[in-house]
């Protein structure tokens, strides 16, 4: 049994914004057809949570997290989260980070929601423990950076990351490749994002 987590799901392949095309849940419809792996699908915003549901409707082996990956730095049982209506129907760019969400759409309004908040490394230790991670993809929406380094790599059996670099300072993308290759990880090619945001490593 092998785990596939997306962090950060959107809406899965009912987002019209990406004319219903999402490359992980795209993958995981074509190539992942054994019943004995597990999906976890998680979401920050509650706005996506039934359409996610919808897209996941014939995959009994998948699970859907209505919660919110936070840095190891956060300590609270709750944190808010930024929106725009503009953004709809899909929401996007909802974030924790405000700057990032008014980065995209200086000129509206920014809404919060309060969420209930996980660190990444308690939150696959809950729900994997040390069974094998085949796939992790992360689209975070600003704090990308922050997650993939509070990562624990060496407790976490994760075969692949696609993650979304576009947000990465040049300091922050050496310090990316630094993890990753000091871990075992080696550059494979584009990662999931249907417009090239991500990029992919895989543990040697």
């Amino acid at each position: 049994m092998s785990y596939y987590i997306q962090i950060g799901a959107g809406a899965g392949d009912q987002d019209e914004g990406t004319n219903y095309q999402d490359g992980f849940t795209n993958f995981i419809k074509k190539d992942v057809q054994n019943q004995h792996n597990k999906i976890l699908i998680v979401e920050a915003n509650s706005l996506n949570i039934d359409k996610l549901k919808f897209c996941w409707k014939d995959f009994p082996n998948s699970k859907i997290y209505n919660i919110a990956i936070v840095e190891d730095s956060f300590n609270d049982k709750y944190v808010k989260l930024f929106y725009t209506k503009d953004d709809k129907p899909c929401y996007q760019v909802t974030s924790i980070n405000k700057d990032h969400v008014r980065k995209h759409y200086p000129n509206s309004e920014i809404l919060e929601i309060k969420i209930t908040s996980k660190k990444i490394n308690d939150f696959l230790l809950q729900e994997v423990g040390f069974e094998k991670i085949e796939y992790l993809a992360m689209d975070i929406e600003g704090i990308d950076f922050s997650i993939i380094m509070d990562l624990n790599l060496k407790k976490f059996d994760i075969k692949n990351i696609s993650i979304e670099h576009i947000h990465f300072t040049k300091a922050q993308k050496k310090l990316v490749l630094k993890k990753l290759t000091e871990n075992g990880y080696s550059y494979s090619g584009s990662g999931f994002d249907v417009n090239g945001y991500d990029i992919m490593f895989k543990k040697k």
